[in-house]
Order: C-alpha cells, then sequence, then structure tokens
C-alpha cells in the first residue's frame, strides 16, 4: 500500500486490527485515531499501533490519505459530514460496516461518493474491543469492496492494496448486491439462531431438561445467538427489506417441510436432507474467506488425566506454540475429544506432522 497517513474513527477490534495489520506490513505509514474511550488509544499508543491520539474531528486530518469509519453502523453516517471539511484532495473515506447501503445512501445524499469507497471486513470474534484486535484477524478472510457510482478505478485499487497488505483476500461488488447477500448468509442465520433458542427456551418443562441436554449440535447451530444484541439490532434494521425478503423466502421453506411432515411424506423429506447435504459439501473445507480464520486440527485422545499435558510436551519440546487447546464434550460430528488451535497455517502443519510421527489420530 502507497498511503503515508492513514486515521481510523473509532478502534474497537475491527479498526484495531486493521491498525495492526497496517503497521506490521507497512511500519511507516503514520496512524492517526479517535474514538471515545481515551484510555484504550493510549494503549494503542504504547504497542506501537496509533502514532497520533487524535482529540476529535478537526484541522489533524487534513493530512490523512485514507480514513477509516470504524464506529457503529448508526454513527458512521454522522461521522461523514464531520470529516467532509477536513478532506484533502485525493483523500479517500472508506468504513468496515457489515451493512452497505445505508452509509452509500448517506454518501449519496452528501455528494461525497468521488471520496468514498465502501469496505467490509467479513472477519469478527466473539470478543469486542481493542483489546482483543489482532494483526491477523483479518488475514484470509474476504474484504468486501463496495464503490459508488463515481469511484475511480485508483481509489478502488487503493482499498484493494490494502486489503491484500492485511492478508485479505478483496472482492469488489456492487454494494445492493452485497446487502442481498450477507442478508442470507449472516443476518438470517443470527434471526434463525436467536429464534431456536428462544423456542427451545419457551417449550422447556419444569424440569429444565432441554436446556439441560441442549449441546452438541444444538449449542454449535445457535452459537452466534451470543453475539451483541444492540450491533445486531442495527445490522437488521439498516438491512431490513432485504432481510425480510430472505426470511419470507425461508418461511415458505419451512412450511412446505411441515406439510411434508404432516403427510407423512418421506421422499420429500429425504430430498430436503439430501440436496442440503450435497449443496453443504461443496463450501470449502480450507477456511479461505472464513468469518474467523481458524489453524485448528482435532486429536483423539482417550478423556483421562494426562492426556493434553503430554499432548503439550511433545508441542512444545518442538518449539510449537498453541492458541488454544480444550476438550470436546460430545462427539456427535465424529471429531476427536482434543481441540488445537494455533495463530498461523505454518505451526499448525508443523503440529500435525509432529503428533502424527507420536501416532496420533487426527482431524480436521
Amino acid at each position: 500500500m502507497d498511503e503515508s497517513c492513514v486515521a481510523f474513527i473509532g478502534l474497537g477490534l475491527i479498526g484495531g486490527s486493521i491498525a495492526r495489520g497496517i503497521k506490521r506490513s507497512s511500519p511507516h505509514v503514520t496512524v492517526m485515531a479517535y474514538m471515545r474511550t481515551k484510555t484504550k488509544l493510549e494503549q494503542a499508543k504504547q504497542d506501537g499501533i496509533v502514532d497520533v491520539i487524535l482529540g476529535g474531528i478537526g484541522d489533524q486530518l487534513r493530512i490523512c490519505d485514507l480514513i477509516f469509519l470504524c464506529t457503529p453502523v448508526e454513527y458512521n453516517a454522522a461521522y461523514l459530514e464531520k470529516i467532509r471539511p477536513y478532506l484533502k484532495p485525493g483523500a479517500i473515506v472508506t468504513d468496515v460496516g457489515s451493512t452497505k447501503a445505508d452509509i452509500h445512501n448517506h454518501v449519496i445524499r452528501l455528494g461525497m461518493e468521488d471520496v468514498f469507497v465502501g469496505g467490509h471486513p467479513m472477519a469478527g470474534s466473539e470478543k469486542t474491543g481493542y483489546e482483543h484486535s489482532s494483526d491477523r484477524l483479518l488475514e484470509n478472510a474476504y474484504y468486501i469492496i463496495t464503490p459508488t457510482a463515481k469511484s475511480r478505478q485508483e481509489n478502488v485499487d487503493r482499498l484493494v492494496a490494502v486489503a491484500c497488505a492485511l492478508g485479505s483476500i478483496p472482492i469488489v461488488l456492487d454494494y445492493n448486491r452485497h446487502d442481498q447477500i450477507t442478508a442470507a448468509i449472516s443476518h438470517l442465520p443470527h434471526i434463525v439462531a436467536s429464534a431456536l433458542v428462544n423456542l427451545v427456551r419457551d417449550s422447556d418443562g419444569e424440569d429444565g431438561l432441554m436446556n439441560r441436554l441442549a449441546a452438541g449440535g444444538f449449542k454449535d447451530i445457535t452459537r452466534i445467538a451470543s453475539s451483541s444484541p444492540q450491533m445486531w439490532e442495527q445490522i437488521c434494521m439498516t438491512n431490513s427489506e432485504n432481510l425480510a425478503d430472505i426470511l419470507r423466502f425461508y418461511i415458505g421453506t419451512l412450511e412446505k417441510a411441515l406439510v411434508q411432515l404432516e403427510k407423512k411424506d418421506s421422499a420429500g423429506i429425504y430430498e430436503l436432507f439430501e440436496s442440503s447435504r450435497d449443496y453443504r459439501s461443496t463450501f470449502s473445507e480450507k477456511r479461505k474467506g472464513s468469518v474467523i480464520p481458524e489453524y485448528s486440527f482435532t486429536v483423539d485422545i482417550a478423556d483421562e488425566v494426562g492426556s493434553i499435558s503430554t499432548i503439550s510436551v511433545i508441542l512444545a519440546a518442538g518449539g510449537i506454540s498453541i492458541k488454544n487447546i480444550g476438550i470436546n464434550h460430545n462427539r456427535e460430528q465424529g471429531e476427536g475429544a482434543l481441540r488445537i488451535d494455533f495463530y498461523d497455517r505454518e505451526s499448525m502443519e508443523k503440529a500435525w506432522e509432529r503428533l502424527g510421527k507420536y501416532h496420533y489420530e487426527l482431524s480436521c
């Protein structure tokens, strides 16, 4: 990337991870940042990630080549108008919001189409805040770039270069098409997961057995129901039309399944499972573009005292760092009892090779 000065309005998980990634790939870039929680900015400066702490939106932005809007979706539009007077010739503004039409409509209203290129790094974590940011969070994750009707190709290319510098996979996409896609693959699943959790809550008996037995597959498909209610309320409200359309279609598929069950249409139910299995098998298992880049595998071991310690000693002796290690409490998916997470692919591959020499049964 050729930018010499970059500013961040908001420095949470995504903003912080982008800033860290930029500093890793281009240490010469000056990074400015503004957010309400000044203690986190001070920590970012101590970390060597932020060079200049901004006291607000003002003249210091005039030297910036690129400004990232990394606040919640509902606030990004307000900041657009505030930073507009301080944009130098050639500077561009981008955002990291997971819905695009709303911010693009504000850009059009403000007459800023020539200086704005939208962005959505499709990465995240169950944790939030700068303190959980990582220079590797966006590595191997898709970075959607949404130009305006007046975006110059050179500006689109600049954002593509930033995405590549972060180790992301850039995809240039029409912003309306982006919102249609994310309504289906991201936003609807959150509604479904939350509705399913509430269904079990409301259907459980006084003995609470549904709660006690809700493990394995149920916990896997409803994990995202633990996400921030505030964030997802904002996302749903800024993509409500697309989400309503796909939700209506989904309800239709459920009603079709209900009729098949009532009529004991075994062929129809079989086709439901078969077609979904076949299409699901076309999804890449290489984790490219995953929301959270993962480098992990499972080990089939006996759940007994000393098993984890033995694995840890073997890997430590090989100089391999472990990000996380823990027991799988169910084997519904045929996985081993132990899952190990690593910081990068190289560590994972070295661990795989080393444990294989000790005749452990491994699986992805």
